[in-house]
């Protein structure tokens, strides 16, 4: 019931509130109606359109969707979206988040998706802040659900190297506490 994508990308879409107005694409599978002419799916394509950002988003999906908090799977790659904005995160199922070949520059518009229990599965890359120093280290400490970046799989060992990478970036105080902590366990072990 929830397989098939309703799928908006390629219609020069300038705002979501744009996607009121047009028939979804078609596809090898027709995404289910209910009577009210809202559909059955979870998965959402906007891709290749000219959406800036992501206003409207909640009262769109409350027009399209039988149940829009539920959405599972959203593609916003190849857009021009500059900023993650919170609205994203009312998404509480959201398991797949494509956001790649946008305009993204800073590392903290990702730190929003934190709050994304399920999101197993992002795409950043062609992303300005791709070039930034740290980029995937950066993602995988931000977002620790992920199992799956920019196409491809997140290891044991990047978790551990992304620790590690992140570990010198905490506050002065925290690495304080740390050297106080590590002196204790080393006294505690020579007695």
């Amino acid at each position: 019931m929830f397989v098939a994508p309703v799928d908006f990308s390629f219609k020069a879409l300038g705002s979501i509130e744009g996607v009121r107005s047009e028939e979804p694409n078609k596809g090898a599978h027709t995404p289910w109606r209910n009577s009210e002419g809202k559909f059955a799916s979870r998965v959402l394509r906007l891709n290749n359109n000219l959406l800036s950002n992501t206003t409207g988003l909640m009262e769109t999906l409350s027009d399209l969707f039988v149940e829009p908090k539920r959405i599972a799977w959203l593609d916003l790659s190849f857009n021009n979206i500059t900023h993650i904005h919170p609205v994203l995160t009312e998404l509480v199922e959201l398991r797949v988040l494509y956001l790649h070949g946008n305009s993204v520059c800073n590392f903290s518009e990702v730190d929003k998706l934190g709050a994304l229990p399920l999101l197993h599965t992002i795409t950043l890359h062609g992303n300005n802040i791709e070039t930034q120093h740290g980029y995937r280290n950066y993602v995988i400490t931000v977002l620790p659900h992920l199992k799956m970046m920019d196409f491809s799989a997140v290891t044991k060992q990047e978790r551990v190297m992304a620790y590690i990478w992140l570990r010198p970036r905490r506050s002065h105080k925290a690495n304080r506490t740390t050297e106080n902590i590590s002196k204790k366990l080393f006294t505690f072990r020579r007695k």
